[in-house]
């Protein structure tokens, strides 16, 4: 038995969405007699009646509505499927591969792949969420097309994108919270800090150490977040990561008279801008639109709960 054709499905599709032979021949500009042919051809060779003559019109059996909602799914891979060819011979890149340090502020982070994904929903993207060298060791080895990062990279122009703004925090019940005073080194050389490990493999840093007595090094800034709720130890934490922690008092800015606040500027850096196509171009654009909108937004939630 020979198979039916994804051309026998798409036109039983027309017949059926636009109520009969007549208006799809004119919709998809093939003459009645072809979608005739094409229709009672697939049901020969089904052994499956699909349609059905209601007046002047055919509407699909049972049968028929079963089979076509499978065949839906098939023709919609096919039109995606010459989609992403459309686009690989125009130059679209396959995939898009990305590093962004774990600074940056998650709701950017979230609202740019979002919209990235509305446009190019076939390319695949790689995320890799670096911590200090980590991002930058990716660009040198040329194992990322865009790096988000606060390090410089030698031999590379980077765009600004964004300040980001560390505090230095503990749990209102912590010891140094306890000493009523402000802080300076000593105090906090004296207690457990938590530091996120670099991510580099070969270029790795102490970067934010203070040479505490006791040091906790984890590999995730999420990791850090939760041991500072447990009141495990002290850190500098992203504003934006912190927000609601300091708001609900889970959290309490250290008492730091110099060095409670650092700015570090964010930039992005392609691999090369000249060579990247347009998914990382794409890239770079949301990200630079998903910093104005959601740290502005940020901000602007802030300010009105300080005001």
């Amino acid at each position: 038995m020979s198979r039916v054709t994804l051309s026998q499905w798409q036109m039983l599709a027309a017949v059926v969405d636009h109520g009969g032979f007549a208006r799809a021949a004119e919709a998809v500009h093939k003459s009645p007699s072809t979608l005739n042919h094409a229709v009672h051809k697939l049901e020969e060779q089904l052994g499956v009646q699909v349609l059905e003559p209601v007046g002047r019109q055919v509407r699909l059996t049972e049968a028929g509505e079963l089979l076509l909602r499978r065949a839906r799914q098939l023709i919609e891979s096919a039109a995606s499927l010459e989609d992403v060819a459309t686009r690989l011979a125009a130059g679209l890149e396959a995939e898009v591969v990305v590093a962004i340090d774990q600074v940056f502020p998650a709701a950017a982070q979230a609202k740019a792949l979002e919209r990235f994904s509305e446009t190019y929903p076939q390319v695949r993207v790689q995320l890799h969420e670096s911590v200090l060298n980590g991002g930058i060791e990716m660009l040198y080895d040329g194992r990322a097309d865009l790096v988000v990062s606060g390090i410089e990279a030698q031999g590379f122009l980077g765009e600004p994108l964004v300040t980001v703004r560390f505090v230095a925090v503990a749990h209102p019940r912590h010891a140094l919270h306890q000493l009523g005073r402000s802080l300076d080194l000593r105090d906090l050389a004296q207690h457990r800090q938590l530091v996120v490990r670099d991510s580099a493999l070969r270029q790795s840093t102490n970067a934010g150490w203070l040479k505490a007595e006791q040091r906790w090094t984890v590999t995730h800034l999420n990791t850090s977040l939760d041991m500072l709720r447990r009141g495990l130890g002290f850190a500098w934490m992203p504003e934006t990561r912190i927000g609601e922690e300091l708001k609900n008092g889970q959290l309490k800015a250290l008492p730091l008279p110099a060095g409670g606040i650092r700015e570090v500027p964010i930039q992005m850096i392609f691999r090369d801008r000249d060579r990247a196509g347009p998914a990382a171009h794409a890239m770079a654009e949301a990200l630079k639109k998903a910093v104005v909108s959601e740290c502005a937004l940020h901000d602007s939630i802030h300010s009105n709960e300080r005001a």
